[in-house]
């Protein structure tokens, strides 16, 4: 990878600081603007490679950035100064499956098997469409995207498996065929919608109670847009229940050096 520029590491660094002195602990869309930003997976190296396989098996839901070396907090590739360990607003800690806490850092529960996985998110396409004059509407209200479990099965891969989650923006039609046309060039950070209006046929019975982030209002005139979402591996999770891992809390994303730019396709 090129040398990460400078005015990602400036926009980075100011951001991952304030989060790390607790100065933020809140969603994380549109903070750094330009900047890529990550799902977090934290796993023990033995349950590593399965998810590694697990991943590239469902590169929609999770496109993996950057994968770190046991035990090490950092992820050179994507940022400098940068601490797995503190620089999220919030993580979730997970046992057997189960979540057990929310914590704003999780150095002490960090170990020296652990093994970092960054993957793609969405918001880093969020700012092309505004750049094109499509309304985001969790940004305009100020709030998490709302985000759902569906019946779409992700490919299993060694132990892991589970349903695909996915993020909604409501848009006109007009503009949800733009979206389709400006996120098609993201591909590692989800790409194209999965799903376009009718969520009873991917198995979301109330669009107005998402099983993450918040609810939105979606008009008579709009579609629900759906994208495959970073949260996937969090319900692959709680269907393995490993003995131990750490996620980032839905929608509290890592925030990298890397620009936005550098992930367009051509």
């Amino acid at each position: 990878m090129d040398a990460l520029p400078e005015r990602g590491y400036s926009l980075g660094r100011a951001e991952r600081q304030r989060i790390r002195s607790g100065g933020f602990t809140g969603p994380t869309s549109g903070l750094a603007p330009g900047n890529v930003q990550a799902n977090l997976v934290i796993l023990p190296k033995a349950l590593a490679n399965d998810f590694l396989r697990f991943a590239q098996a469902n590169p929609k839901p999770c496109p993996v950035l950057a994968v770190s070396e046991p035990g090490d907090p950092s992820f050179p590739s994507l940022a400098r100064e940068l601490d797995i360990r503190t620089d999220l607003p919030r993580y979730r800690v997970w046992r057997h499956g189960e979540l057990v806490e929310e914590p704003t850092d999780v150095n002490h529960v960090w170990r020296d098997d652990l093994v970092s996985f960054a993957i793609g998110c969405s918001f880093s396409f969020e700012e092309a469409l505004i750049e094109d004059g499509i309304e985001v509407r969790h940004i305009a209200c100020g709030r998490n995207v709302p985000m759902y479990r569906t019946s779409i099965p992700c490919t299993p891969a060694g132990v892991f498996h589970g349903p695909l989650v996915v993020s909604m923006r409501p848009l006109k039609p007009a503009d949800a065929i733009r979206a389709v046309q400006i996120t098609s060039r993201f591909p590692s950070v989800h790409g194209a919608p999965v799903h376009l209006g009718m969520p009873e046929q991917i198995g979301i019975k109330d669009i107005a109670r998402p099983d993450y982030g918040d609810a939105v209002p979606v008009g008579a005139d709009e579609l629900p847009v759906f994208w495959a979402c970073g949260v996937t591996p969090q319900a692959a999770i709680a269907a393995v229940k490993p003995e131990f891992c750490i996620t980032h809390a839905p929608g509290a994303m890592l925030i990298t050096d890397l620009r936005n730019t550098k992930l367009a396709a051509l």
